[in-house]
């Protein structure tokens, strides 16, 4: 996916904080002067409802992490939204031309501003 949205002229920052006062929130790509910001999310991390499968041992510990995991990607995306980023996210098993083309059109939409 990096290398097609490299390839179709785009530059971008890697595993970037959008916003300085909230440094931990790190995205995985980061076109700063469209104000997009990109998150791969795992399956099993963040829970996809497709693939992820709960672990049999310490399945609470699990389905708690995995659900704060949830919570806190809504609290992130809320908070660059706020902040007028435009927010993308997708699952890692997505086709990468897609994704691609995605991200594609987002950060040229928002360069024309």
């Amino acid at each position: 996916m990096r290398k097609l949205v490299h390839g179709a002229g785009l530059r971008y920052r890697v595993d970037l904080a959008p916003l300085d006062t909230h440094r931990r929130h790190r995205a995985d790509l980061v076109f700063t002067r469209a104000k997009v910001a990109v998150f791969v999310d795992g399956c099993y991390w963040h829970g996809c409802p497709e693939h992820h499968r709960q672990p049999a041992v310490n399945s609470d510990y699990w389905a708690a992490k995995v659900s704060g995991n949830r919570s806190r990607d809504a609290r992130v995306t809320a908070l660059l939204a706020d902040a007028g980023w435009t927010v993308l996210r997708f699952w890692e098993h997505e086709d990468a031309a897609e994704v691609a083309v995605a991200i594609i059109a987002a950060v040229r939409g928002g360069e024309s501003a």
